[in-house]
């Protein structure tokens, strides 16, 4: 199953376009620069909290674990969203929908949309590397955390990556993705928005993480080696703390440990 959890993620382009929202009974749409419509929600009164999901995610699965009621205990506003591609939002099938940072521009976005002045970010697997982005993209960020994240998303060539999207186009003979794809096929997924995900996913390369001045959370399950070595990217973010929990990829995210460390850190 740790295969299942790529990580990939999209940059933020900061823009400074006029965007709207549309309510629904649940939560809200916005609508992006380019017209993509962005599902999310918003509780709370207090300091905003933004959460990133995991590749195939959704908002909702934050909800599967203990920190996001504790970030609402804790008086946060807690901001959750569907990225583009995943659940409720818009699933573009075009190159255009994915590259230049077009999933950071989403975040950033929105926060804009929203009036937030300052927020923190929280992004877990591929969430992480769209934090990576937005961190690195708007100034806003006072605090980032990444959990289940190595050095590995930094290189543009990562096989992985690479080998994940050819397989979600039909090569069968990336055969070090065929876990992922037994959880893909298992599920109503949109394989095109998929593949397309992980065509354009960004890397943030050390020059800009060396920028980073903002402090950072690495938090990774203490079974989990799945996006490469957490040391390596510590060394590569001059103010990165480095915290393991107990957990590999797919549960580390949910323990009491996770959420305790990530509160310690925010506080």
């Amino acid at each position: 199953m740790k295969k299942i959890m790529f990580c990939l993620a999209l940059c933020l382009a900061f823009g400074t376009k006029i965007y709207s929202q549309t309510n629904t009974a649940e939560g809200s749409y916005y609508t992006s620069f380019d017209g993509t419509k962005i599902y999310y929600e918003v509780k709370g009164e207090g300091f905003p909290v933004v959460m990133l999901h995991g590749f195939t995610g959704t908002a909702q699965g934050w909800k599967n674990g203990l920190l996001y009621g504790n970030l609402l205990k804790l008086g946060c506003k807690v901001i959750i969203l569907d990225m583009r591609g995943n659940g409720r939002s818009d699933k573009p099938h075009s190159d255009a929908g994915y590259n230049k940072d077009a999933e950071a521009k989403d975040v950033m976005g929105l926060v804009t949309s929203l009036g937030i002045k300052k927020y923190d970010v929280i992004g877990y697997s591929r969430g992480s590397i769209i934090t990576s982005r937005v961190m690195v993209l708007d100034k806003r960020v006072q605090k980032a955390v990444m959990g289940g994240m190595g050095a590995d998303y930094t290189n543009p060539n990562w096989q992985r990556r690479i080998h994940a999207w050819k397989a979600l186009e039909g090569d069968t003979t990336m055969r070090d993705v065929d876990d992922m794809m037994v959880w893909i096929n298992k599920n109503p997924f949109d394989k095109v928005a998929l593949a397309l995900q992980q065509k354009h996913q960004p890397s943030t390369s050390p020059a800009e993480l060396a920028k980073v001045k903002i402090p950072v959370l690495l938090i990774d399950g203490t079974e989990d080696s799945t996006n490469g070595d957490v040391a390596d990217l510590q060394k590569l973010i001059p103010h990165a703390q480095m915290v393991a929990v107990p957990g590999d990829h797919n549960n580390a995210g949910k323990t009491i440990q996770f959420s305790d460390e990530v509160i310690r850190f925010l506080q």
